[in-house]
């Protein structure tokens, strides 16, 4: 279908004005080739609020008659409005971008799984199997944590992609995933419910993963030589416990390639939570506390930035891509919206998430 040109946007929007200028006052808009959203407050005094079924059956009637479909979004005399031309309903084309970087993702999270274990998949490829007590957990934490995120955002009505695998020569396989967003959020609630479902599913597999893999683990009184010592965080000291008991004095843990995973997903699950941006955290934060929320991205950066000199040099690192990605995190179509007391327990729950990861060294 041929996109829609600039002057074809602006004329739907003026007749979108004219259709509603006397029941809504619009104070915003946001349009995409497709969508168009709008912010407004209702005329209460011509269509009273307590007739809600009236004045949304009004505005469905007269945007129908132009062809637009839409959906609503209120609370007290904010409205919201997500206008959707029926034309524009098309079917989605096959992801093969999101399919090719997942197959890409599979192989070099295999290889190494394989190469923890010693394998030498060059001269044997099949070799490469024998990675998947790593690679799986690991693909499994990542597909929950990104469906989370698309699921929630699915049901909340915001467009976004599949997630996006990024394959890469790391020592786990890969850059983790992303999702795109192409639309904004509506409101907090929205907002909340896709950044908490994402981190709160991948650090439940993540859990999952380090008990089992555990259970598989050796306690050695020597670690080989060459070895990567791997900082505890409070729920892994926890799972440790559980898991293995008392540690005697002088012994460490060798990892499976499964706990290792699992240990992966806590780390990456807690950097996910920094509450800056639009990271998870951000996101979650931002609906918790509004505009607050830049204060806490300031109050952890400044708590980054020691860490980095004095512990673990990766800290500055992010620290820096924070400052590319901004500290704020941008406000909703409704920040009007407020909080359901579940959606606050979630909230904070996710941050307690975050606390229990935090690992001040994640390799030393």
């Amino acid at each position: 279908m041929k996109p829609q040109t600039k002057i074809e946007i602006q004329n739907q929007i003026r007749a979108i004005r004219e259709a509603l200028q006397d029941i809504l006052e619009i104070t915003a808009i946001y349009h995409t080739k497709r969508e168009i959203f709008i912010q407004g407050k209702l005329y209460s005094g011509v269509y009273p609020l307590s007739l809600s079924d009236d004045w949304k059956r009004i505005i469905t009637d007269r945007l129908s008659s132009l062809g637009f479909s839409v959906d609503f979004d209120q609370n007290e005399n904010q409205a919201v409005l997500h206008i959707i031309r029926p034309e524009y309903r098309t079917k989605e084309p096959f992801p093969w971008t999101n399919l090719i970087l997942f197959l890409l993702t599979v192989i070099t999270t295999f290889a190494a799984g394989a190469m923890m274990r010693g394998e030498n998949f060059i001269s044997n490829p099949l070799l490469i199997l024998k990675g998947w007590s790593f690679a799986v957990p690991l693909l499994l934490i990542l597909l929950c944590h990104e469906f989370g995120h698309y699921i929630e955002s699915k049901m909340s009505g915001i467009k976004v992609s599949l997630p996006y695998f990024i394959p890469g020569p790391t020592i786990l396989g890969t850059f983790g995933a992303v999702i795109k967003s192409k639309s904004p959020f509506k409101n907090r609630k929205n907002l909340l419910d896709v950044g908490a479902a994402g981190p709160i599913a991948g650090f439940v597999v993540a859990v999952i993963a380090v008990i089992l893999g555990l259970s598989y683990s050796q306690v050695v009184e020597a670690v080989p030589e060459g070895s990567i010592t791997l900082g505890d965080s409070l729920i892994f000291k926890f799972l440790s416990f559980l898991v293995l008991k008392n540690i005697p004095e002088g012994h460490d843990v060798l990892l499976s390639p499964t706990a290792f995973a699992g240990w992966a997903g806590i780390l990456v699950t807690m950097l996910n939570l920094l509450p800056i941006g639009q990271l998870d955290g951000g996101h979650i934060m931002y609906a918790l506390l509004g505009k607050r929320q830049k204060r806490i991205a300031l109050i952890t950066v400044a708590i980054l930035i020691p860490l980095g000199i004095f512990m673990w040099p990766g800290w500055l690192v992010w620290v820096i891509l924070i400052l590319i990605i901004k500290l704020g995190h941008p406000p909703t179509l409704n920040d009007q919206i407020s909080l359901d007391l579940k959606r606050k327990i979630i909230g904070w729950t996710a941050m307690c998430i975050f606390i229990l990861s935090f690992t001040p060294v994640p390799i030393k």
